[in-house]
């Protein structure tokens, strides 16, 4: 091992979904890394942007999608004009803040339609090529609300915990071949789509002060998780989740009680 270069992808075609947010820091993480890097988002100005802010590399050049991960067959389309795809992060998620009591059926639908049937539709369609490749690392962004929930987050949870075991079965299914799958589980992260919860000063300090950090997380920070599990480094690491947090599920709570001295 190279320990030198063990995180580098020089050579390796990376697909970010989803080029928003999160994903966006992803898409100049990975061309850091040396990689090329497509960026594929159902909005084609989210991807092109992602991919013009990246760093160039020597060999290639970034380039950008408008694809809409639930419709299968501009999916496979898209797939068939990437060619050869070493790495694939998916993204893509929806939330739709409501007890579970208040649900409609087309919330329900719409959340998990695009969590769980979206991030079904690209493992299918990336994963096969990969599997006969004999090689391939896929990660997906879940949330720590896989493990731990809050009103109003039911079916989102839901729909983190349903990926994590998606992604295990595959890691199962497709590491005889070489593929590895794995997940990345971000804690409170200041994105545009936790603008709400950010601009309610009792809200965003209630989940500032319920990690160990004492605070939020920048997109950037989740980046290096995503690298980690892309790259040789993690060549054993398949069937697992990587939380980036700042300790929110390690800690009950911020509050610190008295301790004999």
């Amino acid at each position: 091992m190279d320990y030198a270069q063990m995180f580098r992808l020089d050579g390796r075609h990376a697909v970010v979904l989803g080029c928003g947010g999160i994903g966006h820091e992803i898409v100049a993480g990975l061309a850091a890394q040396g990689a090329r890097v497509s960026g594929l988002d159902v909005d084609l100005p989210t991807a092109q942007t992602a991919v013009a802010g990246a760093p160039p590399i020597a060999d290639g050049e970034h380039t950008a999608y408008q694809v809409d991960v639930l419709e299968s067959g501009a999916l496979a389309q898209v797939v068939e004009e990437l060619g050869d795809v070493d790495v694939l992060v998916l993204t893509a998620g929806r939330n739709v803040r409501k007890r579970l009591l208040d649900y409609t059926r087309e919330d329900f639908d719409a959340v998990v339609g695009l969590n769980l049937g979206g991030t079904l539709n690209a493992m299918q369609a990336f994963a096969p090529a990969m599997a006969d490749r004999g090689r391939g690392s896929i990660v997906a962004l879940g949330s720590i609300r896989s493990v731990t929930v809050e009103p109003g987050q039911g079916v989102y949870a839901a729909t983190k915990a349903g990926m994590l075991q998606l992604v295990r079965t595959l890691a199962a299914e497709i590491g005889p071949q070489g593929v590895r799958v794995n997940v990345v589980a971000p804690g409170v992260v200041e994105t545009p789509l936790t603008a709400q919860i950010k601009d309610d000063a009792e809200w965003a300090h209630a989940y500032a002060s319920k990690s160990a950090l004492g605070r939020w997380a920048q997109p950037a920070e989740v980046v290096g998780a995503v690298l980690y599990l892309a790259s040789d480094a993690a060549s054993f690491v398949t069937g697992s989740q990587v939380v980036v947090d700042g300790g929110w599920t390690a800690i009950d709570g911020r509050y610190t009680p008295p301790t004999p001295s």
